[in-house]
């Protein structure tokens, strides 16, 4: 069983995107996924009752019958703003590896820099067995935003795994309870592709 843990403490960060993205890549696989809604909001519970039937399984953690009981190949846990002390830390320790959305601006730049070193403190990290990585959020590369993300990103001391684009492919997958990896490959070719970095990473950093 691989755990990937979505974090950060700003909300708005971007968390539900790639985590019902990332449960949606592991299932069109033909995965055992759970997908596991920290939030009060509860975004993520929510995207999956919109989720179609035909769609690839994707089970809810909090809503599991006994024929899912089974251990899952993938959790995917989308965790709240204001994740902090013993709850961040549990959750770090039961994860393989993090991933840490950040949006282009100076109040996410700011938050996210309280929360890496709140991160960085884990011991879970200090020890390496959990691996945590960034990932930009809606980025137009275009911008003198974008340029202040990488430079940030760049002196974390993280390793840095790519940047998405701020498309409204995402915000349709959203409304439709699916996710990119569920949708026509001719109309998501763009945006897979910045995936290629991250799934690569949390497949090697998921590594027994």
């Amino acid at each position: 069983m691989k755990h990937i843990l979505v974090a950060n403490s700003k909300g708005g960060a971007g968390k539900t995107t790639l985590a019902t993205n990332l449960a949606g890549y592991f299932a069109s696989l033909g995965k055992h996924v759970i997908l596991n809604d920290l939030d009060r909001q509860q975004s993520s519970a929510q995207w999956l009752l919109r989720r179609p039937a035909a769609m690839p399984i994707i089970h809810s953690y909090h809503s599991r019958n006994k024929t899912q009981l089974q251990t899952p190949e993938w959790i995917i846990t989308d965790s709240p703003a204001g994740f902090r002390d013993e709850k961040l830390a549990d959750a770090v320790k039961q994860a393989d590896c993090v991933i840490v959305p950040i949006q282009p601006s100076a109040f996410d730049i700011g938050a996210t820099s309280d929360f890496l070193d709140k991160l960085a403190e884990e011991k879970a990290i200090r020890k390496n067995k959990t691996f945590v990585a960034l990932v930009g959020m809606r980025v137009n590369n275009r911008t003198h935003a974008a340029a202040g993300l990488a430079d940030f990103m760049a002196q974390t001391g993280f390793p840095v795994l790519t940047y998405l684009r701020n498309a409204q492919v995402y915000a349709t997958a959203a409304e439709l309870g699916v996710s990119l990896f569920d949708m026509r490959p001719s109309f998501v070719a763009q945006d897979v592709e910045q995936w290629v970095p991250l799934l690569d990473w949390i497949i090697e950093a998921s590594a027994d």
